[in-house]
C-alpha cells in the first residue's frame, strides 16, 4: 500500500467494467460506451478514436494501430495488426541516389498507407456490439464542439510547434503557434469524415472524396502514392507471441511490431537475480541498460514485416538470450553494438478496456512521431504519420524499404496472462522506450511485488544513443554509482513514456493503474 502522506494516486478498483489511457474525456468515453452495451472492443475504439482530438500531436486517423484482445472471460488472446504499408512504388534506390541514407523523416517517402480506420471498423464490426454509429459518436461532436488542452499535450504541442507544414500549419496550430493548456481544439474536417465512415465504413476513408483530398496533397509533395495504394489496404489478424517471466506469459504482438525485443529484454534478466537488487540501485538499472543494448540490436537486425523475413524464432529461443547475457559484466558497459538504422518516435497513445463479462482489449495507436509527418490532407485535416521512417535503406535488410511492405513498427499492446487466460491488459508509450517499459512494468510487478500503481509510478531508465537516460527520482548515489560505472548519465527534458494498466484480480475485480507522467486516468463503474 502506498504511503498516504506522499504524492501519488490510488489505484481505480471497479466490477462493471474499465478503462485505463492518457486522457480523462476518452477514459470517461469508453466507460459511456460499456454503459450502453457495447463491449470492451467497442468501448476501446471509441475511446482511442476520440484520443486522437484529445492528443492530436500523439495520434489520429492517418496512423496505425495495434491491438490484443480476448475472448468474453479472458481466454483465447488473439492480435490484429493495423499498419499501412509503403506505397507500391517506393523505391529505396531513388532515396539512396539523392544522398539519403535514412528515409527522410519530412518527406512524402517517410509516409505510409494509414491502417487505422480500416483496423477499427473492422473489430468493430467482427467483435464489437454497437456498431460505427454509436463508437464514433462521441468523437464526432468532440472534433465539432472541440477539446480543451490538457496539460501534457500542451507541453508536447509546444515541443513539435515547428513540425506541422503546408496544411498541417492550418489545421493544428493558431495563427502558427502551438495551442496552450486551456484553448480549444476543433477539427470540423475531421467530425465529417466520421460521419461518413460511420455511414459507410471504412470505404469512405480508403475510397472516393477522402481518399482523393488525402491524394491530392501526397500528389503534390511528390509522393507516390495512388489510389490503388488506398483502396487496396487491410490489415490482419495474427497471433500473439509470448516468453515467460516469473511464473507469467508476456504476450506480445508479433512483428511487424518489436514486442519480441521486450521478451528477448526478459529472457536476458532471466540470467540475474534481479529480485534480490534494489529496485532503484545502480546494479539493477545496469543490468537492464544492458539487456536492454543487446535486445534492441537484435530487433534492429531482425524484426521486420513478417512477408518479409521469419527469423523471429531466433529472438525467442532461449539459446539466443543466454548467449546475450553472457555478454553482460557487471562491472563494465558494453557500448552500443550497432546504430540504428531506422527513426524511433516518442508520441503514441494507449488504452486498454475490461468489459463486465472480462473481454480485455489492449490497444495502441499512433501517427509515429509527434504531429507525424507534419503535412496534413487539405479538406478533412488528415495529418500524415511518417510510420516510414522506421524503414532502412540499408541493400538487402530485411526492415529494407520497399513498395507494399510493412516497416518496422515500434508501438506494441501487451498483456499478462496464466494458463491461457489474460490477468493484466497493459502498454507503454514511447518510442523506442517500450519494450524497455515492458520489461520494467512486469519485472517491477513480478521481482518487487509492487502494486500495479506503484509500478507505474515508479522512476524509468533507460539507455538509448549512447547514453543512460535517469528520471529525477533516482537518488545521486545510484547516478554516481552508473557514472563511475562509464554509464553516460544524463537527466532527460521530458519524461520517459508513459503506461496504462488494467489487472483482472482473482475474485474477478478490477484494478486500473494511470501513468502521472500524461493527462489520463483509469475510470470503472
Amino acid at each position: 500500500m502506498r504511503d498516504f502522506q506522499l504524492p501519488g494516486r490510488s489505484a481505480l478498483y471497479a466490477s462493471n467494467g474499465l478503462c485505463a489511457t492518457s486522457h480523462p474525456l476518452a477514459a470517461q468515453t469508453a466507460i459511456d460506451i460499456l454503459k450502453q452495451g457495447g463491449n470492451a472492443m467497442d468501448a476501446a475504439i471509441a475511446g482511442a478514436v476520440l484520443l486522437g482530438f484529445c492528443e492530436p500531436q500523439s495520434t489520429g486517423l492517418g496512423g496505425d494501430c495495434f491491438a490484443l484482445f480476448t475472448d468474453p472471460g479472458g481466454g483465447n488472446i488473439r492480435a490484429f495488426n493495423g499498419s499501412g504499408r509503403a506505397p507500391a512504388a517506393a523505391d529505396p534506390d531513388a532515396l539512396r541516389a539523392q544522398g539519403h541514407d535514412i528515409v527522410p523523416e519530412y518527406d512524402a517517402a517517410a509516409i505510409t498507407i494509414p491502417g487505422a480506420v480500416e483496423g477499427f471498423c473492422r473489430l468493430a464490426a467482427d467483435h464489437g456490439r454497437l456498431g460505427l454509429e454509436a463508437i464514433l459518436a462521441p468523437s464526432i461532436r468532440y472534433a465539432e464542439e472541440g477539446v480543451p488542452v490538457a496539460p501534457r499535450v500542451a507541453f508536447d504541442w509546444q515541443a513539435a510547434r515547428d513540425v506541422p507544414r503546408g496544411h498541417g500549419k492550418t489545421h493544428y496550430l493558431s495563427g502558427g503557434a502551438p495551442l496552450p493548456v486551456g484553448a480549444i481544439f476543433r477539427s470540423p474536417g475531421q467530425a465529417e469524415l466520421l460521419r461518413r465512415v460511420a455511414r459507410d465504413g471504412a470505404d469512405a476513408f480508403y475510397t472516393g472524396e477522402i481518399a482523393e483530398d488525402m491524394l491530392s496533397t501526397l500528389t503534390a509533395l511528390g509522393g507516390v502514392h495512388t489510389a490503388d495504394d488506398f483502396a487496396s489496404h487491410r490489415g490482419n489478424y495474427t497471433d500473439a507471441i509470448s516468453g515467460t517471466y516469473g511464473g507469467k506469459d508476456l504476450l506480445e504482438h508479433p512483428p511487424n511490431g518489436q514486442g519480441a525485443t521486450a521478451i528477448l529484454m526478459l529472457n536476458i534478466l532471466k540470467h540475474f537475480d534481479l529480485s534480490g537488487l534494489d529496485p532503484l540501485g545502480p546494479e539493477r538499472t545496469h543490468l537492464e541498460a544492458e539487456a536492454a543494448k543487446l535486445a534492441y540490436d537484435a530487433r534492429n537486425r531482425l524484426i521486420a514485416d513478417p512477408d518479409h523475413t521469419t527469423r523471429i524464432a531466433h529472438m525467442l529461443a532461449p539459446e539466443t538470450a543466454a548467449k546475450l547475457a553472457a555478454l553482460i559484466r557487471p562491472d563494465a558497459v558494453i557500448a552500443d553494438p550497432v546504430p540504428l538504422t531506422e527513426s524511433v518516435h516518442r508520441d503514441t497513445v494507449y488504452i486498454t478496456v475490461v468489459d463486465r463479462d472480462r473481454m480485455a482489449v489492449s490497444m495502441i495507436y499512433s501517427i509515429f512521431h509527434s504531429f507525424g509527418s507534419g503535412y496534413a490532407s487539405e479538406k478533412f485535416s488528415v495529418l500524415f504519420q511518417n510510420r516510414g521512417a522506421g524503414f532502412c535503406l540499408s541493400p538487402g535488410h530485411p526492415n529494407e524499404l520497399g513498395g507494399g511492405k510493412r516497416p518496422m513498427h515500434t508501438i506494441i499492446p501487451a498483456m499478462l496472462a496464466e494458463n491461457g487466460q489474460a490477468t493484466t491488459s497493459f502498454g507503454v508509450m514511447g518510442g523506442a522506450y517500450q519494450p524497455c517499459g515492458h520489461a520494467r512494468y512486469v519485472s517491477n510487478r513480478l521481482d518487487y511485488g509492487m502494486e500495479a500503481q506503484t509500478a507505474l509510478d515508479a522512476p524509468r531508465a533507460f539507455a538509448e544513443e549512447g547514453v543512460l537516460k535517469l528520471e529525477r527520482g533516482y537518488s545521486e548515489a545510484t547516478r554516481a554509482a552508473l557514472s563511475d560505472l562509464g554509464h553516460k548519465v544524463v537527466t532527460p527534458d521530458a519524461p520517459i513514456g508513459g503506461a496504462q494498466a488494467i489487472t483482472i484480480l482473482p475474485d474477478g475485480v478490477l484494478e486500473g493503474a494511470s501513468d502521472p507522467r500524461k493527462d489520463g486516468c483509469a475510470l470503472g463503474y
